[in-house]
């Protein structure tokens, strides 16, 4: 038996068995309902150095990289580079950018908060800019776009074509936002992720594989 551990088995109408690792480095398994659990470790088996090699990635992880101080000289991202955060003393406004983040010293311990407004208004502008750009290059129509609190679900395109993007987007490459916002886009026409859907998507941005891999490697970084 393989010394790896399911930490849960999550069974829906899915037709394929799927495996995930989470950012604690543990194993969830997805399976369709009727798939009994020796198929389940069959393909655990197949699998079994992609597992070990994304546990060893995760558990490698620098842990100061999530727990921001909100302290002089400490770094946050925006648009996929970091700018130093300075407290300051004598700022009308709570948060200021310019090649750095301002932090007014009034709003020190509401931080956080003022730092999450910043970056879903930030983002709001600028994926609302990608978004009409690429509906108009791909001639599709969409209803309205929402600005989300989801930690993992980047964005998603509902059934009344509603484009919603989680707010820490924005702190990604300009390339990465322009990848998503062509997912979701496509999605406004193919539903499900069939191979027309990914014929739409490569039009659109035929680099988007590079950009899918940044964000499997660099989207745990997307967060306060």
């Amino acid at each position: 038996m393989l010394d790896i551990k399911i930490e849960k088995i999550i069974r829906s109408k899915r037709k394929t068995i799927a495996l995930q690792i989470t950012d604690n480095a543990t194993l969830i398994v997805k399976a369709p309902f009727g798939v009994d659990e020796k198929r389940i470790w069959e393909v655990i088996q197949k699998h079994s150095r992609w597992i070990e090699e994304k546990k060893k990635e995760i558990e490698a992880r620098d842990p100061k990289a999530l727990q921001k101080e909100f302290v002089n000289g400490e770094g946050f991202l925006y648009l996929g580079k970091y700018y130093k955060l300075y407290i300051v003393d004598n700022q009308e406004i709570p948060l200021k950018f310019e090649d750095g983040f301002y932090l007014s010293r009034d709003f020190l311990d509401k931080a956080k908060e003022v730092f999450i407004d910043w970056y879903k208004k930030e983002a709001f502008k600028k994926i609302s800019e990608r978004v009409k750009w690429y509906a108009q290059k791909s001639n599709l129509k969409y209803n309205k776009i929402n600005i989300t609190s989801a930690q993992k679900r980047r964005g998603s395109c509902s059934s009344n074509g509603n484009l919603n993007f989680s707010w820490r987007l924005i702190m990604a490459p300009i390339s990465v936002i322009d990848y998503v916002v062509v997912h979701e886009l496509a999605h406004l026409e193919e539903r499900n992720h069939g191979k027309n859907f990914w014929i739409k998507v490569k039009m659109l941005m035929p680099d988007y594989k590079k950009q899918e891999d940044w964000l499997k490697k660099n989207g745990y970084l997307l967060n306060l």
